[in-house]
């Protein structure tokens, strides 16, 4: 009787053992689909902001296209870049797996650092600096650069919050089986540390 009795007690504690850990495992996959779409709507504003910095160089290579002499090599190189940029598959509203994210962020550190060796360039132009389109592209591209660097930065913030989810007790043990992969971080931009340091002049305040 004794042993029948302690037997049930056993099996009791193993299924609170059990319900526990499932009610914390669900928890746990709620908490990492949550940080996970956190990540991909992080990823959807850099994707937002890279699209308006290219949404304003048409105009711009063409403001410059119309002064003289010149020089060509920048504008082959940021239409060397934005080509680049179109041959890389992105997954609309998910973020990049790490070989797609260095790609990205190869071809968009080209394409920043050309741009700012055409505004460095155009210094040289008299004719350009007078010119009040010239001018509001260079602020707009001035913006959009702030805009940029606060979309990355929150992005790695939010990869941040979840790869460390996605590594704790328990959705460790089967995070990974059910699909959470680690996300890949944006990480110091060499191509644009190596451009001139261009002075836009006023920089609006990112939003």
């Amino acid at each position: 009787m004794n042993k029948t009795i302690a037997s049930v007690g056993c099996l009791a504690l193993l299924l609170f053992a059990v319900l526990l850990l499932g009610m914390g495992g669900c928890t746990s996959y709620n908490g990492l689909v949550t940080k996970r779409e956190d990540v991909n709507a992080a990823w959807s504003k850099v994707s937002d902001v890279y699209q308006r910095r290219l949404d304003l160089i048409p105009n711009l290579v063409s403001t410059v296209q119309g002064q003289a002499n010149f020089e060509k090599t920048t504008l082959t190189e940021i239409a060397t870049a934005r080509a680049s940029l179109n041959q890389i598959k992105l997954a609309p509203g998910q973020t990049p797996d790490e070989a797609t994210m260095q790609q990205f962020q190869h071809s968009q550190g080209q394409l920043g650092s050309a741009l700012g060796r055409l505004i460095a360039i155009s210094e040289n132009y008299p004719a350009l600096k007078a010119n009040e389109g010239f001018m509001k592209l260079s602020d707009e591209l001035a913006g959009t650069e702030n805009r940029i660097a606060v979309a990355r930065d929150r992005f790695n913030d939010a990869a941040h919050d979840y790869n460390i989810a996605v590594e704790k007790f328990p959705a460790a043990l089967y995070a990974a089986a059910m699909g959470f992969q680690q996300k890949p971080y944006f990480k110091p931009d060499e191509a644009a540390s190596q451009a001139p340091k261009v002075d836009f002049g006023t920089k609006p305040a990112a939003k």
